[in-house]
């Protein structure tokens, strides 16, 4: 189903991971994403958790909004990685697969975007179309 990890796409998740292992907080933020856009600029940022888990919003949402503010709105790659929580046994910070409405959401801005996911245990590269079988068009 995938595609081989680039050098490109170490460097982006090694960039979400830099994000996350700086700005981590318990209860607060776990989650970072980074996004390459096509001329090759890497916008990170964190998911903001809320009180109310409703209102929370991840962390895909919030660099594509980052990227969209800095005037970048052509997007090649994305990935998000999870930070343990403090009792977990294991310690690693591993990618992680976007949400339903991340991928909706990574569609919507990025129709031809990449994800960087986990499958089979191994690192692997998707186009978002593939994560959304039978999409919702209007």
């Amino acid at each position: 189903m995938g595609k081989e990890i680039s050098i490109e796409d170490q460097t982006l998740i090694a960039s979400a991971v830099e994000i996350i292992k700086k700005r981590y907080e318990w209860e607060r933020h776990h989650v970072s994403a980074a996004l390459r856009t096509k001329t090759g600029e890497i916008f990170t940022a964190v998911h903001l958790e809320a009180s109310l888990s409703r209102v929370t919003v991840c962390a895909e949402a919030m660099v594509i909004g980052k990227a969209i503010s800095e005037g970048y709105k052509e997007f090649d790659t994305i990935v998000a990685v999870r930070h343990p929580d403090p009792d977990s046994e294991d310690r690693e910070i591993k990618v992680v697969s976007p949400c339903g409405m991340c991928r909706e959401l990574i569609a919507d801005y990025g129709k031809d975007c990449k994800v960087i996911l986990i499958e089979d245990d191994n690192l692997t590269k998707v186009d978002i179309i593939d994560l959304l079988p039978l999409r919702y068009a209007r």
